[in-house]
């Protein structure tokens, strides 16, 4: 062997027992039961929690490591999975978390492990997915430490903060009211309360003149949240697990799903505590009760025998808030545009009703319905037939997508509300959106939808911002690239649990050869199907026999007839209700409104009730009259 091949092997060695020295194994066994909690002081609920407690814990690892977590599914009466919101899974697509898209639901009693290597740095979290489940607290942080990010000796310590909705009452009571004829127009269930790291009140102790890496995640099922210290600007160095350039800001908008990282340095004195404002987004609520506090402060601890003011806001302010605009943000590696796309998806976002009156979501006129088989078990058992996108269903809007296409989303929103959209394997460039942030962001809504024309348009960026969830605004678009390198099946929905469960989502599945080629479901996963009861093989319908055969496939309700709207379909329900409130009132009314008693002089009169605010007035009518 030449001696500069020598030199290069041994260089190469070295590199890679550093880093199988460096990289370990870590292990979490969870076993997720009901637990109480009472997170805001105003009532205490059944929650989800992890080995007996709750909040839940923050999953931390190295960049490299192996990450092992043995989930337990101890809750007797509701099926469970994770999510490692943000993780791209690249080779080990079985791991992702969705049920009925990569796995089967885990039913009670059953165990899952998820095992991956985290070949990726910066800020996620994790959660349940699976119908209603993330809102009854199944969702924490989850950390990729990395030595070798560029800003890694700027700060001293770090920090993370989740923010969330909280809900007093538990998803399985909620739902039924959410999708229901009584809730044509779809209003989302409005939260009792809005917490910070589980909590409300935290102080956060700080030393003067240093500088903190602070992680910032919106862990919510619904709402998003502004965020700001007073008297104090940050610098913006990662977002969705993306380095940045630095960006100086002093104003986030931190929709459901996003993540920050942020430097901030503290001041000098420590003569007085600054208060950490969210405030949550008030737009997105169809009501908001007179006990809900939209606002909320908590404190950078500088003294803890200062005084700990409250931030002074009013409940409308946040319409004033012009956070920073996330597409300007440039990533730290400068990787340019994706060049033209290969396929195209083009579909708008609707919200409306189908037969039975219940409020649903679509992209174009598909309202997502899970298969009967999970996808990523259709692709494997269909052999030349898993790039025919017809065998994943009418419902589950599946686009096969050919290995290393670059793939561009435009999402039209046909909707008067924002959707914060997340692509499950990737992140995304984004590179074109309108309105933007601050005062036009609800601009549009006093006209019609805009849709994204390609022949007009703002100029793309050289090098967009990226990240994995980014927020569709009301009544506008936005235009994102991936590049389709990932072999698997992902979904691509908005991140708020509700429109998720209205059916606002579609499926890529990406090289579902190379897929078949490198997959290797562990038996486990059979396992927890036939436990679960769900088949695992053949099409969106079960049937292996004809992959084309749909028969019996879960389908979405038929469309309404024509010129039924949501008022129209308000009007009948509560006319329905009149006309059985009117029945039972002549019913009432028949059996002890009228009465005969005997009077004077054994004479019989009538004594007519006749009510007037609740209280009666009664006449007495002799029979001779």
């Amino acid at each position: 062997m030449a001696q500069p091949a020598r030199a290069v092997l041994r260089i190469v060695t070295v590199l890679l027992l550093a880093g199988w020295c460096t990289a370990k194994t870590v292990t979490y066994d969870f076993n997720v039961t009901w637990v109480t909690a009472n997170p805001d002081g105003l009532k205490e609920r059944k929650v989800v929690g992890i080995n007996g407690q709750w909040p839940l814990p923050v999953i931390e690892v190295d960049k490299g490591d192996q990450l092992i977590v043995n989930m337990h599914n101890g809750l007797p009466d509701k099926n469970a999975t994770i999510h490692f919101h943000g993780m791209y899974q690249n080779g080990t697509n079985e791991m992702d978390g969705p049920s009925m898209v990569t796995q089967c639901p885990v039913p009670p009693g059953a165990d899952f492990t998820y095992n991956f290597t985290v070949n990726q740095n910066g800020t996620y979290w994790y959660h349940c997915h699976t119908d209603y489940c993330y809102p009854d607290g199944y969702r924490q942080a989850f950390i990729v430490h990395d030595t070798e990010s560029y800003f890694y000796d700027e700060y001293e310590e770090e920090f993370t903060i989740t923010l969330s909705d909280w809900y007093h009452e538990l998803s399985e009571g909620i739902a039924p009211d959410f999708l229901s004829v009584y809730n044509p127009t779809g209003a989302e269930p409005i939260p009792n309360a809005f917490l910070f790291n589980d909590t409300l009140n935290t102080k956060i102790p700080v030393k003067p003149n240093t500088t903190y890496l602070i992680r910032l995640i919106n862990i919510s099922a619904f709402v998003a949240q502004y965020f700001y210290i007073e008297g104090h600007t940050f610098r913006i160095v990662e977002i969705d697990g993306v380095y940045t350039e630095p960006a100086e800001a002093d104003t986030l908008y931190i929709a459901v799903a996003q993540r920050y990282a942020v430097l901030l340095t503290t001041k000098n004195s420590t003569d007085q505590n600054y208060a950490i404002v969210t405030v949550a987004d008030s737009q997105l609520l169809d009501t908001i009760p007179s006990d809900l506090h939209l606002n909320n402060t908590n404190w950078l601890e500088y003294n803890a025998n200062a005084a700990f003011d409250q931030a002074v806001m009013t409940v409308n302010d946040s319409s004033s808030l012009v956070p920073f605009d996330d597409i300007t943000l440039v990533p730290y590696d400068h990787l340019p545009l994706y060049p033209d796309p290969d396929h195209q998806i083009n579909v708008t976002v609707y919200m409306g009703n189908l037969l039975n009156g219940y409020g649903y979501a679509f992209l174009d006129n598909i309202s997502y319905t899970a298969p009967k088989v999970p996808t990523l078990f259709s692709v494997l058992s269909s052999g030349d037939m898993a790039t025919n996108s017809e065998i994943y269903g009418d419902f589950t809007h599946s686009v096969v997508l050919d290995h290393n296409d670059v793939v561009e989303i435009v999402l039209n929103n046909g909707d008067t509300g924002s959707h914060p959209f997340h692509l499950h394997g990737h992140n995304f460039q984004v590179i074109n959106r309108a309105p933007s942030y601050g005062a036009t962001f609800y601009d549009y809504l006093n006209g019609d939808p805009v849709p994204y024309d390609p022949n007009n348009h703002t100029a793309f960026p050289s090098a967009p911002a990226r990240r994995d969830t980014f927020v569709l605004p009301p009544q506008g678009y936005f235009v994102i690239r991936f590049v389709a390198d990932n072999p698997g099946v992902w979904f691509f929905h908005c991140h708020i649990d509700w429109h998720l469960a209205q059916g606002l989502g579609m499926l890529m599945v990406e090289a579902p050869t190379q897929l078949q080629e490198r997959s290797r479901i562990p038996q486990q996963h059979y396992d927890v199907c036939a436990a679960a009861g769900v088949p695992s093989k053949g099409n969106a319908a079960g049937n292996f026999n004809n992959f084309l055969d749909l028969t019996g496939q879960n389908t979405q309700q038929p469309p309404l007839p024509g010129g039924f709207t949501s008022r129209g379909i308000v009007a009948l329900v509560f006319s329905v209700l009149s006309a059985f409130v009117g029945i039972a009132s002549i019913v009432v009314y028949g059996l002890s409104d009228l009465k005969f008693h005997p009077g004077k002089d054994d004479d019989v009169q009538m004594v007519v009730e006749e009510y007037h605010d609740n209280t009666p007035t009664i006449y007495d009518i002799p029979k001779s009259s």
